[in-house]
């Protein structure tokens, strides 16, 4: 099988296909994991083109695709800008929209660009010269910390990088892979150490100076404390100025993506990839 990469850019515009049944904060609720007693009650904290590593396998008769192969975006986990919450909540289409005042993402920004908001791959359909609208769904609503947000509240914005953007941080793919819980914040110097607790599925990825992507900052991981299932980082007193981090409160989620690689060796010795290579020596 032959491998070939490109990179190609392009503008992705998803379709919004409407509920029939118009949904309110109960629905939405309902169709989260966990029951909050106030959907109000929420946390006080307060046109690129897409970067794409296509995989394709060489045929002597390729046959054509009725459906188009989906386009991965990709960031750097280097925060942009920090936006303010200007809105969210239900449509009457049955939706569930996030309106966020911004200023540096929205420059040639385009309907159906991507852009990551708290490290949340999310789609532009609608913006004017002040803000811009990306919609929620149920699942992203579950598997992320943006259910947490309020009007007022700051997240951190970068758009897709481009195939000529500097790589600052490391590859981020906006895929959110679970929640974090911060339990411990201690100030040493100007600098501030974070602990955030994961769960045993996504501690396994994370390692001693390794990449993990917080609330969409790409950070290095310091160190790995297996028995509390907790790792921790350490903002420098710029960094601080510059993300939503260091303004959230100890018990507050924090949005997690481990670093891709991890998982991509995992997968490979779980299929038994290496062993292949065994035998045939």
């Amino acid at each position: 099988m032959a491998l070939s990469f490109s990179r190609t850019s392009l503008s992705i515009t998803q379709k919004y296909f409407p509920s029939k049944i118009p949904a309110t904060k109960s629905t939405i609720l309902n169709l989260l994991s966990y029951k909050p007693h106030n959907l109000n009650k929420f946390s006080t904290i307060s046109k690129p083109n897409s970067f794409c590593l296509t995989i394709t396998k060489l045929s002597k008769n390729p046959k054509p695709k009725s459906h188009p192969q989906p386009v991965r975006s990709l960031f750097t986990g280097i925060v942009e800008e920090m936006g303010t919450v200007q809105s969210l909540g239900d449509t009457k289409d049955g939706g569930f929209d996030l309106k966020i005042e911004a200023k540096t993402v929205l420059e040639g920004v385009h309907l159906g660009d991507s852009i990551a908001v708290n490290g949340t791959c999310l789609t532009v359909t609608d913006f004017t010269n002040e803000a811009f609208t990306v919609g929620l769904s149920p699942e992203t609503l579950r598997k992320t910390s943006l259910i947490e947000l309020k009007t007022g509240s700051l997240v951190n914005l970068e758009r897709a990088v481009q195939p000529n953007s500097r790589m600052g941080g490391h590859f981020v793919q906006g895929h959110v892979d679970g929640t974090g819980v911060i339990v411990e914040k201690e100030p040493e110097g100007d600098s501030l150490w974070i602990k955030v607790k994961a769960n045993k599925g996504l501690l396994k990825y994370i390692v001693p100076k390794g990449f993990i992507a917080v609330d969409g900052t790409s950070l290095t991981v310091v160190d790995v404390m297996e028995e509390e299932e907790c790792f921790n980082f350490m903002l420098v007193a710029y960094t601080q100025q510059k993300v939503v981090i260091p303004l959230k409160e100890v018990s507050q989620k924090v949005n997690l993506e481990v670093d891709i690689l991890g998982k991509y060796v995992e997968r490979l010795l779980s299929s038994g990839f290496v062993d292949s290579f065994k035998g045939s020596s």
